[in-house]
């Protein structure tokens, strides 16, 4: 079976995360969650992801805070796309999880995507993207969501019109 791996650094993630969840649910693409720390776990980090690949990982989004070396970790233990999404967990609002997520070495790369929730939902898109290369049904469903808000900008832009207008 294919999937998407979402790891989180910290329980608290999750709150964020379920968006990322959601929307691949709302496109029908299976995904795994889990919570495994750069730091405090770093053993079962590196077992999950053999054991992720194994079982059909296709792509691996990592969240995590502050000093964000999650992504890094996964990047450095497989060949499957890493999308990095950092975490407001600290004083610094998730700058320093963004700056520590997207500064990797060359040839380690994380795609890095926003703080917080618009981060979590954009990952779960850029993994369906990465999937659809090879999903032509996944990448129809991802063709009509783009037209369909692109009607939406639409209709809330004839809704103004209206009341600017009267």
């Amino acid at each position: 079976m294919k999937f998407i791996s979402i790891v989180m650094g910290s329980k608290s993630d999750y709150e964020v995360m379920k968006s990322c969840s959601e929307t691949l649910e709302a496109f029908g693409v299976s995904y795994e969650m889990i919570v495994s720390s750069a730091h405090r776990s770093p053993e079962r980090t590196a077992s999950y992801i053999q054991e992720a690949e194994k079982k059909g990982a296709q792509c691996f989004i990592a969240a995590a805070g502050m000093a964000a070396h999650l992504a890094g970790v996964l990047s450095s233990k497989t060949v499957k796309p890493i999308i990095g999404v950092p975490m407001s967990a600290s004083a610094l609002g998730g700058i320093d999880a963004l700056l520590s997520t997207v500064q990797m070495p060359a040839g380690m790369p994380v795609a890095t995507v926003a703080i917080g929730k618009a981060g979590a939902i954009n990952s779960a898109y850029l993994a369906m993207q990465i999937l659809a290369l090879n999903n032509e049904e996944l990448a129809t469903k991802l063709k009509e969501d783009r037209v369909s808000k692109a009607k939406k900008v639409e209709t809330d832009s004839l809704e103004i019109e209206t009341i600017i207008s009267a």
